[in-house]
């Protein structure tokens, strides 16, 4: 089977073609183990659909099912891009969460977000108030003044008490700084796109950020998240990694 491994600011994926759904798993947890497989943190498989321009199937790394991941989006835009499944610069795809309509510019992908549903804004953990905010999938979010420590035991208690992944961000005027940890993954990883969206979401509710924002992961790339139109986009450079044949 041939795979295409991607890297959409160090959060890093396999993408294959498809004809047929199916259970893929078991599949997604051999291909995604880093010492065993090709080593990423999910697995997208593009399938046929009668009226966009494709439907995915997302994996995280444990083999769970997501509705929806915002940097695997830009990087399954590009690879459907340059497939020719897509025409024009623009890809249209069926995801869990909705269709996404993303952008392609060389190796820059801007994807339009499905509609976020702010669903608290009241909890109480750790001395803070974090906000529950689905962006595709749902995700914690407190905002600090400083995020240079992030606790992974506070956030691996806070991933499965509230089934969602967990961010800490703070802002420097346009500038935000978002640390993800994400459910499948079971970790903090170098880059979260829904979880960066979620972070803007918040801060623009709450009046600290401008209608666009540069959005900075763990990895130290810079991301742009924008809110026009009613429309919230996240963009940013795509990575393709390599092309290869896999026995497993």
């Amino acid at each position: 089977m041939t795979v295409t491994k991607y890297s959409g600011n160090g959060n890093d994926f396999i993408i294959f073609i498809a004809q047929e759904k199916a259970d893929r798993s078991q599949l997604a947890k051999k291909l995604c183990h880093r010492q065993n497989g090709v080593g990423a943190d999910g697995m997208v498989v593009v399938l046929p659909h009668p009226e966009y321009d494709f439907e995915w199937e997302f994996y995280n790394a444990d083999g769970s099912r997501a509705d929806m991941c915002g940097n695997a989006s830009r990087c399954v835009a590009h690879f459907a891009h340059e497939k020719g499944i897509s025409k024009d610069n623009k890809a249209e795809f069926l995801t869990g969460a909705g269709v996404i309509r993303a952008t392609i510019n060389g190796l820059y992908v801007v994807s339009d977000m499905v509609e976020p549903q702010i669903l608290r804004e009241d909890i109480l953990e750790y001395g803070e108030i974090w906000w529950l905010i689905n962006s595709g999938v749902p995700h914690l979010v407190a905002i600090r003044e400083n995020i240079d420590i992030f606790d992974i035991e506070q956030a691996r208690t806070l991933r499965q008490k509230y089934d969602c992944n967990v961010n800490i961000c703070s802002v420097d005027g346009d500038t935000m700084y978002v640390r993800t940890y994400e459910r499948g993954v079971e970790d903090e990883t170098l880059a979260c796109g829904t979880g960066m969206v979620a972070c803007f979401i918040r801060n623009h509710k709450e009046g600290k950020v401008p209608d666009q924002v540069k959005a900075h992961p763990k990895s130290g790339d810079e991301l742009y998240v924008s809110y026009e139109n009613g429309v919230y986009r996240f963009g940013g450079k795509v990575t393709k990694i390599f092309v290869a044949e896999t026995l497993i």
